[in-house]
């Protein structure tokens, strides 16, 4: 059974394509008291309603058809400031550099750390709170 959460909750949206890894990080995501919704695919997150409600998405580099990178852009080309976490097991320091310099608020190697989780959460809700005025 899960943890009941107020829709005023921070919602965490977890996409992943391999599913071991969505369903660990989305585990250890609810352990540290967060309210997850997972996606197999950017284009699943993106079709959601889901997407206008999460607060923090924690996306994964590598996937078919729309990287973490390219799903990130996507959403700020069109006006969605989601904070965004990526996730990699394929850690590189030009994509990292990239992707920070492209408003990425945190850069994870799998499997990460709850502490190095919790700390990238807690920055993104925080900067979540800031673009909307709060």
């Amino acid at each position: 059974m899960g943890i009941a959460h107020k829709p005023t909750d921070p919602l965490i949206s977890i996409v992943d394509d391999d599913e071991d890894s969505r369903e660990a990080v989305a585990l250890l995501t609810r352990s540290l008291g967060f309210a997850v919704d997972t996606f197999a695919s950017a284009a699943e997150f993106l079709t959601s309603a889901t997407m206008l409600k999460t607060s923090c998405l924690i996306v994964d580099i590598n996937m078919p058809r729309m990287t973490g990178v390219q799903l990130h852009r996507h959403l700020v080309t069109e006006g969605f400031i989601i904070p965004t976490v990526l996730i990699t097991a394929y850690p590189d320091e030009a994509v990292r550099t990239r992707a920070l310099a492209d408003g990425v608020l945190g850069y994870l190697s799998k499997p990460c750390s709850e502490s190095d989780l919790l700390r990238c959460l807690r920055l993104a809700l925080q900067a979540g709170k800031t673009d909307r005025g709060q």
